[in-house]
């Protein structure tokens, strides 16, 4: 009877969870409702915490890749050379690269072809339809002169506001596209743009003024208009970064000497960044970092980092919740991963949230990289991140940890709004050498929930695990040091 009665509960859930899920994933329910609940006196069925639990993640991963069609551009190439650019290295080409530009996009769109040279130029500003088309042996220099990059609408760690161009700019444009076997060189070094940011004790000297009177207008919900920095404001610009842009393909490029982030897509949906090769080692010198982006496919790159390789963002504090939009659907795969903070990365400025957040097939391996699928987060940022799945990666070494999260990042516990972390699938990673396996530390009235690790093998660890403010942490099949260990963790 207890059983009977615990069926028709299981079915009424069912019943009212009809409109959320498919009717394969509903009879799976039903059937597992039917097989053989346990009855236990007061029992109640958590079916949409069962259901989370048994999806396979990676059809949804699967479903992202299906829509993700990179932009193709009409059969028009347009030189820039035939439009007075030299390069020598010496002549200001921007004009020229502008003028090329706007042909294109009057033309209806096509390539921008720059040659084998050296161009030396200021901003680039893309239009639609429009493929900036480096060539083997052509490189683009970006000039040190401040005054070369116009104030724009652009974001500063998270935060909108009105500051120098980055030095490759798309606004509300669709297909875009940067890309060739050429190089990318922003020419930056300890005395021009990473000086911004200094070195050493004092090493925030120069910006720290003007990010701290831009985190409070966030805080105090000054329009954007009016946050308008630039001259005196040594707020670094990016490299290359399309805001509120659909259809960009970013694909091929060496990158070199950023002032800060590489590749940074804001508000940008249906993005493919694909064989890129990036060598910055300057101040917060992040390869790849989607923020609040939707469908995103980040593929066969190769990162050698200042700081994290790949970090997926949505905003930061108070901006974050205004802005409200997460990064979500994202693939990454095949990339090699050497230097950097971390591999994969999710977090700080998450106060938009995260969901859908797939990797495979990547390889991490250096002692200067210091994680591989790492979570930073606070009460400071908050923000719901959820359904990160990582699989078949091989790690040679890391330095910190294999999987890390933490909650305590700069703020810590300073802040009112809860960080979430939950629906973590780890399977099939292995690595050789790291001091942890798994450095994971919530909070107490917040823990990290449902952290997955299945078929996992981790070598060479020095210290034991760090685990605070964790609920269920459950390895199945996971070997480290040669140890079996299948068990569920709640700390």
């Amino acid at each position: 009877m207890i059983r009977g009665q615990l069926i028709m509960a299981g079915m009424t859930g069912l019943t009212t969870l009809s409109r959320r899920f498919s009717r394969r994933r509903l009879l799976s329910l039903a059937g597992a409702a039917a097989a053989g609940v346990t009855a236990t006196r007061g029992l109640q069925l958590d079916l949409y915490a069962w259901e989370q639990r048994q999806e396979d993640l990676w059809s949804t991963a699967a479903d992202i890749l299906r829509r993700i069609k990179a932009p193709v551009f009409p059969a028009r190439d347009f030189l820039v050379t035939a439009h007075g650019a030299k390069g020598d290295g010496v002549f200001d080409s921007g004009p020229a690269i502008r003028a090329a530009i706007d042909a294109c996009h009057a033309a209806g769109g096509g390539r921008v072809v720059v040659p084998a040279g050296r161009f030396l130029t200021g901003a680039i500003r893309l239009r639609s339809n429009v493929n900036l088309h480096v060539q083997q042996g052509g490189t683009i220099a970006f000039r040190h002169e401040a005054d070369a990059y116009p104030i724009v609408l652009t974001r500063f760690e998270g935060v909108e506001l009105m500051n120098y161009s980055p030095f490759v700019y798309a606004l509300d444009e669709t297909n875009v596209g940067l890309t060739g076997a050429g190089t990318l060189d922003g020419q930056s070094d300890p005395t021009h743009w990473w000086d911004w940011r200094g070195a050493g004790p004092a090493r925030d000297a120069r910006q720290t003024p003007a990010r701290t009177r831009l985190i409070q207008m966030s805080a105090d919900n000054v329009p954007v208009e009016r946050r308008v920095f630039g001259p005196g404001g040594y707020l670094r610009p990016n490299f290359i970064q399309p805001y509120r842009c659909q259809n960009v393909l970013i694909e091929g490029l060496s990158i070199v000497n950023s002032p800060m982030w590489e590749v940074h897509p804001v508000l940008c949906s249906n993005v493919v960044v694909r064989g890129l090769r990036i060598n910055s080692h300057g101040p917060n010198n992040d390869g790849c970092d989607p923020e609040s982006c939707r469908d995103v496919l980040i593929e066969q790159c190769t990162f050698d980092t200042g700081d994290d390789c790949i970090a997926l963002k949505s905003g930061r504090n108070e901006d974050g919740r205004r802005i409200n939009k997460p990064i979500e659907n994202v693939v990454i795969r095949d990339c090699d991963m050497k230097d950097g903070h971390g591999g994969v990365v999710i977090g700080s400025e998450i106060s938009g949230g995260a969901r859908n957040i797939f990797a495979e097939k990547c390889r991490m391996d250096s002692p200067e990289l210091d994680r591989a699928l790492r979570f930073k987060n606070n009460a400071a940022r908050g923000g719901l991140v959820e359904r990160v799945a990582m699989r078949d990666v091989t790690v040679g070494q890391v330095a910190e940890a294999v999987v890390a999260c933490d909650f305590f990042y700069e703020e810590g516990r300073n802040g009112g709004y809860k960080p979430v972390l939950r629906n973590v699938e780890v399977r099939n990673v292995t690595s050789k050498k790291s001091k942890h396996a798994f450095l994971l530390r919530g909070f107490a009235e917040s823990p990290i929930t449902d952290i997955r690790v299945i078929d996992c093998r981790f070598d060479g660890v020095e210290s034991p695990d760090i685990l605070e403010g964790v609920k269920d942490l459950v390895l199945t099949n996971v070997t480290v040091n040669g140890t079996r260990r299948d068990e569920r963790i709640s700390r």
